[in-house]
Formats: C-alpha cells, structure tokens, sequence
C-alpha cells in the first residue's frame, strides 16, 4: 500500500490533485493507482511550522510519498510588505517536512517552488540551471530565499543519506479554489475578485500597475496532471520547470481583457499605473518537461480562465475572499 501525502491538500493545487485523482480513469497515466491511498491535509490539521505538530502529523499517517505544497504565499504587495514572515514561516515549514519525511524513510518528496527563485538579473529563458546564480527581485526576497533553500536541502538529503527528494518549479499558477482575498491574491485570482466587485457594485475596474508586464500562467488541473506524472516517472534531485511553453506569455492587460470578457463586465475599466508593475517578464523553458513527458497537452488559457471564472461566481459565498 502506497499513502501519498498531500501537504497544503485544500489550497490550489491541492484541490486540483484531488480533482485529477478522483475524474481521471484508474490505472491511467495520470489517474489513481491500485493500491493507492491518497491523504489531503490543510493547515486545519497540523500547523507546520510547529515540530511536534508535523511529527505527530507524519506519524499518524506514514506516508510512503509526499507532495508538499504547503506554504505561507501571497502577491506582490503583501511579499513586500512581510520580508521575515514569509523567510521564516517558509523554512520552518519546508524543513519539518522534509526532516520527518527522511525521518520516516518516505520513497519519495516532490516540493513545489516558484519562479520568483530565480535571480533578478539573469538570461532569459529561465531553465533548471539558473535557480542561484545570483540575488532574487527583492519584492519576493523572503519567500525566494526560502524557497530556494529547499532545493539545497534536497542535494543535501541526496548527498549523505542517498534520499529521493525533489522539486517542481510551476509558473503563475490559477484555477478553482484559489486565494481570492484581495489583501493577498496573486494577480489573476485578484483581478477576478475586483472585476466581479466591480460588475455587483456597478464601479469602475481598476487594474493596478500599466498592464504591460507579461506572464506564463498554468491551469491548476494541468499543473496536478504533471505532478501526478512527477510521482510516477521523475526522479531526479533536479528541480523541473512544469509550464506552458515561453510562446504563450499573456500580458496583464491580456488577462485583464479575458477576465472582463469571461465576466461579462461592460463598466469602465482602466489601470491605475501610479501602482507597481513588479517584473516585466520571467519567461521560463518547458524544454526539459516536453522532453521527458512527451506528448501532453495544456488547457488553453482563455478556456481554463473561463472554467475559472464560472467556478469563482458559483462558489463566491465558500471561496477564500477575505474581509467584505
């Protein structure tokens, strides 16, 4: 019996494994497997920041394989805002999993980084080769910092006691179940959450920034695909890019544009550019998954915007949205 443990179970990506291993045929390449038990866990179980929490945690459930997702995130503003939160919360987290996972002796740990690891100045496309070569944007300087560090912990677990710990490096990541607070939401989410404001109050949408910065964004159901296919067939300590292709960057007036149509919006709507842009582009190589993986295909962005958007409306009264 495989136990596969979902750490951070009932955020994002989280909800989007779930949803792949509960719709996709059993015994198919990205669907359940026989034998297999598959365990969700939020923050509501165990806080884990705490030791003795991520202990009692890891021993009630024993898990063989771990895809830990769990993590203290937030947009630009709030990254900013909160440097040493988002340092320390994110080790402390990153580290007790992956000690009581050596610990326990699990087969296997897939991690889940970010883009914004990489370094401010550095060549575009990013690949797996780049993560430190030099300082991250300083607007992500602690949850970078943090996340980086788990792949220097993975080549360590590697290294002295031959672990099979890894990472994945997703690029901006949406999709039902996401974090809509607008104190908090990453860029997407949030515009969905303004336009909707917006439209129900009937006052203008008001970007924030020029609109001209561009992103790679990655359906949440594709990205649980491509974790799934992770646990199955990947097993190298090297961190893997998992995105759409550097060909299909959207601008942030793009979304924007996508968003309204998919809301139906027709108020005024304009960008406030007295507001910070944060980086201009990232773009990021799937060189190496498409050439591992072979054949897989993404959900177009305005089809997965527009599930995206219908799921928020219909579950607007249980989504995470913060203070009214």
């Amino acid at each position: 019996m495989s136990v596969i443990l979902v750490t951070g179970g009932t955020g994002l990506v989280g909800q989007a494994i779930q949803y792949i291993i509960e719709t996709e045929p059993e015994g198919s390449r990205f669907g359940k497997r026989p034998g297999e038990k598959w365990v969700f866990i939020g923050s509501s179980e165990a806080d884990l920041r705490n030791q003795e929490q991520s202990k009692k945690l890891f021993e009630k459930y024993k898990p063989t394989h771990v895809i830990h997702l769990a993590a203290f995130v937030g947009g630009l503003f709030i990254n900013m805002k909160r440097k040493l939160d988002f340092l320390r919360d994110n080790i402390l987290i990153n580290d007790n999993v992956l000690h009581n996972a050596h610990e326990l002796g699990c087969k296997k740990v897939i991690s889940c980084l970010s883009t914004c690891v990489y370094p401010d100045k550095v060549d575009y496309p990013l690949d797996e080769t780049k993560i430190h070569l030099g300082l991250p944007h300083d607007s992500n300087f602690g949850y970078a910092h943090a996340k980086r560090l788990v792949d220097v912990q993975n080549h360590a677990y590697k290294d002295q006691y031959g672990d099979n710990f890894t990472s994945a490096i997703p690029t901006n990541v949406f999709g039902p179940h996401d974090n809509y607070d607008l104190e908090s939401a990453h860029v997407l989410p949030a515009l969905m959450h303004k336009c909707y404001l917006a439209k129900k109050n009937g006052t203008p949408f008001v970007v924030w920034g020029s609109g001209k910065p561009l992103r790679q964004f990655i359906y949440s159901r594709d990205l649980a695909r491509l974790f799934v296919w992770m646990l199955r067939e990947y097993d190298d300590v090297e961190p893997l890019i998992l995105s759409v292709g550097e060909d299909e960057e959207v601008s942030i007036k793009q979304a924007a544009d996508a968003v309204v149509s998919a809301m139906g919006f027709s108020g005024e709507y304009r960008f406030d550019t007295t507001k910070a842009d944060g980086q201009f582009r990232k773009p990021a190589s799937n060189k190496k998954l498409l050439s591992l993986i072979g054949d897989f295909e993404f959900t177009p962005f305005e089809k997965a915007l527009e599930e995206t958007v219908q799921w928020f409306q219909q579950n607007y009264s249980n989504a995470r949205i913060g203070k009214p």
